[in-house]
């Protein structure tokens, strides 16, 4: 099998709201687990983030990579707030530090992510319209 064959899928892809919830599902479990271990998150959602910007671009349908691309930030941020609130308690002042210590940890790994997926996005947005006439 070389790299550059495609991984056959069944049907025409995942919806916009299948990418969303798988998405979001896979995001705010690693989120928890790795809070619950480590009271903190890392690497391992990161790599998560990351897989999940591709399998939403990869496995989506024609025209459901906008919402690949701007899912993952959402979910991870909707998600550390979430865990955070429930394992920690709301104490605003310890609640505000924990969660934008979780977001500057995965900062590197939702740039990364974004940038992929914005590339292929705009790509594909370019790839559709007519080339200009040279005059």
């Amino acid at each position: 099998m070389s790299l550059s064959s495609k991984i056959a899928i069944q049907g025409p892809g995942l919806k916009k709201q299948g990418i969303i919830i798988l998405q979001t599902f896979f995001i705010g479990l690693f989120t928890y687990i790795e809070l619950w271990l480590r009271s903190g998150v890392g690497v391992v959602t990161g790599v998560i983030i990351l897989l999940s910007f591709y399998g939403g671009v990869r496995f989506g349908r024609p025209g459901t990579t906008y919402v690949a691309v701007v899912t993952p930030p959402l979910a991870f941020a909707i998600s550390a707030l979430l865990w955070t609130i429930i394992l920690v308690g709301f104490k605003p002042s310890r609640l505000a530090i924990d969660v934008v210590a979780a977001l500057a940890s995965e900062a590197p790994y939702l740039i990364i992510g974004t940038i992929y997926g914005w590339f292929i996005f705009l790509n594909t947005k370019a790839k559709k319209r007519p080339p200009k006439a040279r005059g």
